[in-house]
Protein backbone atom coordinates (compact mmCIF):
# COMPACT_ATOMS: atom_id res chain seq x y z
CA UNK A 1 0.00 0.00 0.00
CA UNK A 2 1.36 3.42 -0.94
CA UNK A 3 1.43 6.18 1.65
CA UNK A 4 0.16 9.57 0.42
CA UNK A 5 2.92 12.11 -0.24
CA UNK A 6 1.39 14.59 2.23
CA UNK A 7 1.71 12.13 5.13
CA UNK A 8 5.42 11.54 4.56
CA UNK A 9 6.74 15.02 3.79
CA UNK A 10 6.14 18.23 5.70
CA UNK A 11 7.57 21.66 4.80
CA UNK A 12 8.58 24.06 7.55
CA UNK A 13 7.83 27.64 6.61
CA UNK A 14 10.44 30.35 6.75
CA UNK A 15 13.13 32.00 4.66
CA UNK A 16 15.13 29.07 3.33
CA UNK A 17 17.52 31.23 1.36
CA UNK A 18 18.75 30.16 -2.07
CA UNK A 19 19.93 26.64 -1.39
CA UNK A 20 20.36 25.65 -5.06
CA UNK A 21 22.28 27.82 -7.50
CA UNK A 22 23.39 27.16 -11.07
CA UNK A 23 26.77 28.16 -12.48
CA UNK A 24 25.79 28.53 -16.14
CA UNK A 25 29.42 28.77 -17.25
CA UNK A 26 30.07 25.20 -16.05
CA UNK A 27 26.86 23.67 -17.47
CA UNK A 28 27.45 21.44 -20.51
CA UNK A 29 23.75 20.54 -20.99
CA UNK A 30 24.23 16.86 -20.09
CA UNK A 31 20.65 16.86 -18.71
CA UNK A 32 21.51 14.55 -15.80
CA UNK A 33 19.80 16.94 -13.38
CA UNK A 34 16.61 16.79 -15.46
CA UNK A 35 16.68 13.01 -15.47
CA UNK A 36 17.40 12.43 -11.77
CA UNK A 37 15.12 15.04 -10.16
CA UNK A 38 12.07 13.29 -8.66
CA UNK A 39 9.94 16.47 -8.72
CA UNK A 40 10.91 17.88 -12.14
CA UNK A 41 12.60 21.08 -10.95
CA UNK A 42 14.93 21.41 -13.93
CA UNK A 43 14.40 22.58 -17.52
CA UNK A 44 16.61 23.49 -20.47
CA UNK A 45 16.79 27.03 -21.83
CA UNK A 46 19.29 28.29 -24.39
CA UNK A 47 21.24 25.03 -24.12
CA UNK A 48 21.72 25.27 -20.35
CA UNK A 49 20.02 23.73 -17.32
CA UNK A 50 17.86 26.07 -15.28
CA UNK A 51 15.93 25.57 -12.06
CA UNK A 52 12.30 26.61 -11.69
CA UNK A 53 11.64 29.84 -9.84
CA UNK A 54 9.38 28.09 -7.33
CA UNK A 55 11.90 25.33 -6.54
CA UNK A 56 11.86 26.15 -2.82
CA UNK A 57 8.18 25.20 -2.66
CA UNK A 58 8.54 21.73 -4.20
CA UNK A 59 12.17 20.63 -3.80
CA UNK A 60 12.65 17.53 -1.64
CA UNK A 61 16.20 18.63 -0.76
CA UNK A 62 17.56 15.24 -1.79
CA UNK A 63 20.63 16.73 -3.50
CA UNK A 64 20.41 14.26 -6.40
CA UNK A 65 20.95 17.01 -8.97
CA UNK A 66 24.12 18.13 -7.23
CA UNK A 67 25.40 14.56 -6.89
CA UNK A 68 25.07 13.74 -10.61
CA UNK A 69 26.53 17.02 -11.90
CA UNK A 70 30.07 16.15 -13.00
CA UNK A 71 30.84 19.74 -14.00
CA UNK A 72 30.17 21.62 -10.74
CA UNK A 73 27.39 23.58 -12.39
CA UNK A 74 25.03 22.97 -9.46
CA UNK A 75 25.76 24.45 -6.07
CA UNK A 76 23.63 22.79 -3.37
CA UNK A 77 23.51 23.51 0.35
CA UNK A 78 20.81 22.49 2.77
CA UNK A 79 18.33 25.24 3.68
CA UNK A 80 18.79 27.30 6.81
CA UNK A 81 18.05 25.49 10.07
CA UNK A 82 14.41 25.52 11.11
CA UNK A 83 13.18 25.58 7.50
CA UNK A 84 12.76 23.10 4.70
CA UNK A 85 11.57 19.51 4.46
CA UNK A 86 10.90 17.08 7.27
CA UNK A 87 10.46 13.42 6.29
CA UNK A 88 8.13 11.45 8.54
CA UNK A 89 8.07 7.70 9.04
CA UNK A 90 5.46 5.33 10.31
Amino acid sequence: MLVPFEKVIHKLEGDQGDFIKVNQENCVACKKCLIVCPVNLWYMKDGKANIRENYKDICLECGSCWQVCDYNAIIFTYPKGGTGVIFRRG
